[in-house]
Protein backbone atom coordinates (compact mmCIF):
# COMPACT_ATOMS: atom_id res chain seq x y z
CA UNK A 1 0.00 0.00 0.00
CA UNK A 2 1.74 3.36 -0.99
CA UNK A 3 1.76 5.79 1.93
CA UNK A 4 1.16 10.17 1.82
CA UNK A 5 4.24 11.91 2.89
CA UNK A 6 2.32 12.74 6.32
CA UNK A 7 1.72 9.51 6.98
CA UNK A 8 5.23 7.84 6.28
CA UNK A 9 6.40 10.50 8.41
CA UNK A 10 4.23 9.27 11.12
CA UNK A 11 5.36 5.66 10.97
CA UNK A 12 9.11 7.07 11.39
CA UNK A 13 10.34 7.74 7.81
CA UNK A 14 12.89 10.74 7.54
CA UNK A 15 11.34 13.52 5.22
CA UNK A 16 14.45 12.69 3.33
CA UNK A 17 13.21 9.04 2.48
CA UNK A 18 9.84 10.43 1.63
CA UNK A 19 11.30 13.21 -0.71
CA UNK A 20 13.48 10.01 -1.90
CA UNK A 21 10.05 7.65 -2.31
CA UNK A 22 8.56 10.37 -4.13
CA UNK A 23 11.42 10.97 -6.68
CA UNK A 24 11.52 8.16 -7.68
CA UNK A 25 7.20 7.77 -8.23
CA UNK A 26 7.85 11.15 -9.91
CA UNK A 27 10.87 9.03 -12.40
CA UNK A 28 8.64 6.33 -12.63
CA UNK A 29 5.57 8.16 -14.05
CA UNK A 30 7.83 9.97 -16.50
CA UNK A 31 9.31 6.42 -17.93
CA UNK A 32 5.78 5.33 -18.09
CA UNK A 33 5.55 8.15 -20.12
CA UNK A 34 8.29 7.53 -22.07
CA UNK A 35 7.46 3.89 -22.64
CA UNK A 36 3.97 5.03 -23.85
CA UNK A 37 4.84 7.70 -26.08
CA UNK A 38 7.26 4.99 -27.77
CA UNK A 39 4.05 2.48 -28.10
CA UNK A 40 1.86 5.44 -29.31
CA UNK A 41 4.60 5.94 -32.28
CA UNK A 42 4.41 2.32 -33.15
CA UNK A 43 1.53 1.21 -35.17
CA UNK A 44 2.81 -2.87 -34.63
CA UNK A 45 2.59 -2.18 -31.03
CA UNK A 46 5.76 -3.95 -30.58
CA UNK A 47 6.65 -2.74 -26.90
CA UNK A 48 3.33 -3.87 -26.11
CA UNK A 49 3.85 -7.59 -27.27
CA UNK A 50 7.22 -7.57 -25.26
CA UNK A 51 5.74 -6.19 -21.99
CA UNK A 52 3.18 -9.63 -22.64
CA UNK A 53 6.08 -11.68 -23.36
CA UNK A 54 7.78 -10.70 -20.37
CA UNK A 55 5.10 -10.88 -18.42
CA UNK A 56 4.26 -14.24 -19.55
CA UNK A 57 7.89 -15.28 -18.56
CA UNK A 58 7.49 -13.62 -15.17
CA UNK A 59 4.24 -15.57 -14.57
CA UNK A 60 6.19 -18.90 -15.47
CA UNK A 61 8.51 -18.14 -12.93
CA UNK A 62 6.10 -17.37 -10.07
CA UNK A 63 6.34 -13.73 -10.27
CA UNK A 64 2.71 -12.80 -8.10
CA UNK A 65 2.59 -9.30 -9.43
CA UNK A 66 3.00 -10.37 -12.87
CA UNK A 67 -0.41 -12.22 -12.72
CA UNK A 68 -2.44 -9.21 -12.07
CA UNK A 69 -0.12 -7.51 -15.51
CA UNK A 70 -1.30 -11.04 -17.39
CA UNK A 71 -4.50 -9.64 -17.17
CA UNK A 72 -4.43 -5.91 -17.74
CA UNK A 73 -2.26 -6.81 -21.38
CA UNK A 74 -5.25 -8.51 -22.20
CA UNK A 75 -7.07 -5.79 -22.34
CA UNK A 76 -6.97 -2.86 -25.10
CA UNK A 77 -3.95 -0.81 -25.55
CA UNK A 78 -5.86 2.30 -24.41
CA UNK A 79 -6.92 1.02 -21.25
CA UNK A 80 -3.35 -0.44 -20.61
CA UNK A 81 -1.67 3.14 -21.87
CA UNK A 82 -4.64 4.49 -19.32
CA UNK A 83 -3.16 2.02 -16.43
CA UNK A 84 0.46 3.32 -17.22
CA UNK A 85 -0.25 7.07 -16.92
CA UNK A 86 -2.37 6.96 -14.17
CA UNK A 87 -0.99 9.35 -11.90
CA UNK A 88 -2.52 7.51 -8.02
CA UNK A 89 -1.62 5.39 -5.52
CA UNK A 90 -3.20 2.50 -7.41
CA UNK A 91 -1.12 3.55 -10.76
CA UNK A 92 2.20 3.90 -8.42
CA UNK A 93 1.58 0.60 -7.48
CA UNK A 94 1.14 -1.09 -10.28
CA UNK A 95 4.26 1.14 -12.24
CA UNK A 96 6.58 -0.51 -9.08
CA UNK A 97 5.85 -4.35 -11.14
CA UNK A 98 5.48 -3.55 -14.38
CA UNK A 99 6.58 -5.54 -17.50
CA UNK A 100 7.52 -2.54 -19.66
CA UNK A 101 11.32 -3.23 -18.93
CA UNK A 102 13.54 -2.90 -22.42
CA UNK A 103 11.30 -0.67 -24.03
CA UNK A 104 13.56 2.63 -23.67
CA UNK A 105 17.08 2.06 -24.32
CA UNK A 106 19.69 2.50 -21.34
CA UNK A 107 20.67 6.01 -23.19
CA UNK A 108 16.65 6.89 -23.14
CA UNK A 109 16.47 5.54 -19.07
CA UNK A 110 20.00 7.73 -17.98
CA UNK A 111 18.53 10.52 -19.37
CA UNK A 112 15.21 10.41 -17.51
CA UNK A 113 17.95 9.78 -14.74
CA UNK A 114 19.89 12.75 -15.20
CA UNK A 115 16.57 15.24 -15.70
CA UNK A 116 14.85 13.83 -13.03
CA UNK A 117 18.27 14.84 -11.05
CA UNK A 118 18.12 18.47 -12.42
CA UNK A 119 15.03 18.69 -11.50
CA UNK A 120 15.54 17.37 -7.92
CA UNK A 121 18.49 19.64 -7.30
CA UNK A 122 15.70 23.43 -8.25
Amino acid sequence: MQRTAPEMQRFGYSEEAVRDHDAIDRRSLTMAQRIVAKIDADPRREGLEHARRVCARWVERGNVPAKEWMEILGRPWPEIRAILLEDSEEGRRLRQNDPFCGILTPRERWAIYREATADEAR
